[in-house]
């Protein structure tokens, strides 16, 4: 864990949607160092007039090449959210072509008892995590 929800506007190649997922998964063992096979994404496709992003007041242009991510995660310090974020976003502008202004980051934060990995058991609160 983190789970990492992605939210796009739809268009891109399953190749561009490996890349983009690929350079993600970068940054989350960079940020968080977990192990390799610590991996949990959905990707979530939407026609562009589903996914309205404006700027907040910070005068940002976003285009049709915006990713939203949702980072479901047991807490983690503010300087390992601030890695992450840079991370993701130096990542997806190497890999992917995302501009900074393309990319928006949530965490949404639950404790470890909260994840089930498999067969209706929290394996944090039994010890098999």
């Amino acid at each position: 864990m983190p789970l990492l929800q992605f939210d796009l506007i739809e268009g891109r190649s399953e190749s561009e949607l490996k890349t983009l997922l690929d350079a993600a998964h970068r940054a989350v063992l960079t940020a968080f160092g977990v192990p390799p096979r610590d991996r949990y994404q959905i990707v979530h496709e939407n026609k562009k007039y589903q996914m309205v992003f404006e700027d907040t007041g910070l005068g940002l242009t976003r285009s049709d090449n915006l990713v939203m991510v949702r980072v479901y995660t047991s807490p983690r310090s503010s300087e390992q959210k601030q890695r992450f974020m840079a991370e993701l976003a130096r990542e997806l502008e190497s890999s992917s072509g995302v501009r900074g202004s393309d990319l928006m980051i949530t965490f949404i934060t639950n404790d470890k008892g909260d994840w089930s990995f498999a067969n209706g058991v929290a394996q944090y609160l039994t010890g098999e995590l």
